[in-house]
């Protein structure tokens, strides 16, 4: 049982830890300290929505249908190179943290924001319904709703750690030279994902 919550946290944390569209949105709301609960608890929710679909046979499902996992595939590196440019764009504009209280997007606008950023990647398919479905679905008996359950702790303390432990870089972030950064890398590493997710077969 150990043993599989474990291999479910590892996995969970090799897929999730990745600066994407999604940890991007986190990182920004907890900077700017706005509804950085409901963000979280959103994110990490619908992963271990999906997480548990995948080991509920939704992943196998649509491992059947060839023409799904090449429209996801293609769908999501098309995804992923128009933030990757969005962001680029972000990156030659300086731009600096400017903390209002009296300035923000409501708390609707906020979450659907962030649940266009989740579920309209679908990379977040890939990850979560097949790849982390398939890898627990190969527990036995109860183990894999353990291995659900390591993987979905994953997923709550990254977002959790995201949303509240970006607050300490607010004053980082109050620098035009750190968002260009933080928009470089993340245009890179879109890319980069773009590329991969273009080459697998």
């Amino acid at each position: 049982m150990t043993a599989d919550l474990i291999a479910g946290f590892l996995s969970g944390a090799i897929l999730i830890f990745a600066i994407g569209a999604q940890n991007s949105f986190v990182l920004r709301q907890g900077i700017r300290r706005e509804h950085v609960l409901p963000i979280v608890l959103v994110c990490s929710s619908v992963d271990a929505f999906l997480i548990a679909a995948g080991i509920a046979g939704l992943g196998a499902l649509i491992e059947s249908v060839p023409v799904v996992v090449d429209i996801a595939r293609y769908g999501g590196a098309a995804f992923l190179f128009a933030y990757g440019i969005v962001a680029a764009r972000r990156a030659w504009q300086p731009h600096q943290l400017k903390v209002d209280p009296g300035i923000g997007s409501s708390l609707g606008t906020a979450v659907a924001t962030c649940l266009a950023f989740t579920l309209l990647n679908p990379l977040v398919y890939l990850d979560t319904v097949i790849l982390l479905g398939s890898l627990a679905n190969q527990r036995a008996g109860s183990g894999r709703w353990v291995f659900w359950g390591g993987s979905a702790t994953a997923s709550f303390a990254w977002f959790f750690a995201l949303g509240y432990g970006a607050r300490v870089f607010g004053p980082l972030f109050s620098k035009p030279i750190a968002w260009r950064v933080l928009d470089s890398l993340t245009s890179t590493i879109m890319a980069g994902l773009g590329l991969t997710l273009l080459a697998a077969r």
